[in-house]
């Protein structure tokens, strides 16, 4: 499909407009592509010479009109830290609309309503973190949403410095969250809170739709697909550094990359986000965080279904979670199913990594390629005991296991490649200097992080120690 064929739904604007705000895109000045993702267009069913146009920078800038568009910035409110602001929203990014149920959203594009005193930008260094981390989520088989494609500028942005401008189409089967209903719910309006969870309903969980008591049904899948997301986010070692509640997803999906990391040397309490100084998203607190975030949902929906129904559904999250944390941890050991004594082998492996100060990804590929044989992973650590006591017990428990059958599992589940902060950044700097190529690079890597990749094997070592745990502001 030519962009010119292009024709826009608004689905979301059929809700109340007191959830959102219609703003035109404000253009950059004097705009050039960056990078465009052909699978992102395929599932758009745009064609892909399409992305090579001038009209293409034109759609990501915000300037070409396209059939059925009203833009419009979203209205919500979330607990920031804990603490709850009764009304935020989209403040740099404007959706454009719905092609085949997917919603495109400019980030960067200027001032919205809910810009609070800012500009309204992105800068390139924080855009293209998030478009290659969007990428990389899904190389990882975790939900995530999607970026179309990423334009750079010379429109000046003030940040610590004067940088340049950026915009990233970010594509989404959903930008509903958790701080979408406490919007509703926090001001009394409970006709519109109600359409707005039937809004969610009919587009992202169809199957519950006309059963009894869809509303704790809704919060019954939000509650599961999250408690997944958690285990999914933990197995790989992904921080994501801000999970308020206007930060998670209603449809389960990792959104808003800002001051995330992936876990460098293993370490419980990583803190990503160099605001969070009191450790509130560390890496270990994440299921716990989430699980409050629920609670807080929870509340939102009261209106709808009874309190007494969610807390008997929210009673189960823990051991949900722990079952798909097993699951995924057992797929990355190589494990047929959970035995007894499988849940202490995981929890001490961690401990181990900690002590020894390993590298997880590392650790964990390496680990991959186990018969034996242990000086490869002895290396990856400060010292052999406590590895030694590790891999005896591991030993017995792969033993009557068929070693080919589980290296090919453990293979497709520890990702040689993970974007570590220290590699993105090399990307950063050199495309600050007009060079792309380590973009397109890391793209590669991002799509295929369980290949193995040759040429880019200095990327799949240890993070240096001079960038190891470093941390990010939300505007990185």
């Amino acid at each position: 499909m030519k962009l010119k064929d292009l024709k826009l739904s608004n689905p979301y604007l059929k809700l109340d407009a007191a959830c959102y705000d219609k703003v035109a895109p404000s253009p950059l000045q004097h705009p050039h592509l960056i990078h465009a993702n052909k699978n992102i267009a395929r599932l758009l069913k745009i064609d892909e010479d399409e992305l090579e146009t001038e009209d293409f920078v034109k759609f990501l800038n915000g300037e070409y009109k396209v059939e059925g568009s009203e833009p419009f910035a979203m209205c919500y409110a979330g607990h920031q830290f804990g603490h709850f602001v009764p009304r935020l929203g989209d403040g740099r990014a404007i959706n454009i609309g719905t092609l085949e149920k997917y919603h495109l959203q400019l980030k960067g594009a200027g001032v919205t309503e809910y810009s609070r005193h800012g500009d309204g930008r992105a800068v390139l260094r924080s855009s293209i973190r998030e478009y290659l981390m969007s990428e990389a989520m899904q190389g990882l088989k975790i939900p995530t949403t999607h970026c179309l494609g990423i334009i750079g500028s010379e429109h000046q942005v003030r940040r610590e410095e004067i940088e340049t401008g950026a915009i990233v189409c970010r594509v989404s089967t959903s930008w509903v969250r958790f701080g979408t209903f406490e919007y509703y719910a926090s001001q009394g309006m409970f006709e519109e809170l109600k359409a707005l969870a039937d809004y969610v309903i009919e587009e992202n969980f169809p199957h519950i739709k006309g059963k009894n008591d869809p509303y704790a049904l809704l919060f019954n899948e939000v509650m599961v697909i999250t408690s997944r997301l958690m285990a999914q986010w933990m197995s790989v070692g992904f921080n994501h550094g801000v999970m308020n509640t206007d930060n998670m997803s209603i449809a389960g999906l990792t959104i808003d990359y800002g001051p995330y990391a992936f876990l460098d040397n293993f370490r419980h309490e990583h803190v990503s986000n160099h605001t969070d100084v009191e450790g509130r998203y560390s890496y270990t607190n994440q299921p716990v965080v989430a699980k409050w975030n629920l609670q807080m949902l929870m509340r939102a929906l009261s209106p709808l279904t009874s309190m007494e129904k969610m807390e008997k559904i929210l009673v189960i999250y823990d051991k949900i979670y722990i079952r798909y944390l097993h699951y995924y941890m057992c797929k990355k050991l190589g494990l047929e199913g959970t035995e007894i004594g499988d849940p202490e082998l995981i929890d001490d492996l961690y401990d181990m990594l900690e002590t020894l100060q390993v590298d997880y990804t590392l650790f964990m590929r390496t680990l991959s390629h186990y018969e034996g044989e242990r000086t490869a992973l002895l290396a990856t650590g400060l010292y052999h005991e406590p590895m030694n006591a590790w891999l005896d017990r591991y030993d017995a428990r792969i033993k009557h296991l068929d070693t080919a059958i589980r290296k090919k599992q453990m293979l497709e589940s520890n990702p040689k490649y993970v974007l570590k902060n220290y590699i993105l950044q090399e990307a950063i700097d050199a495309a600050q200097e007009g060079d792309f190529s380590v973009l397109d690079d890391l793209f590669k890597i991002a799509q295929k992080p369980f290949d193995e990749h040759p040429e880019f094997e200095r990327w799949a070592g240890e993070t240096p120690k001079e960038f190891r745990n470093q941390k990010l502001s939300c505007s990185s």
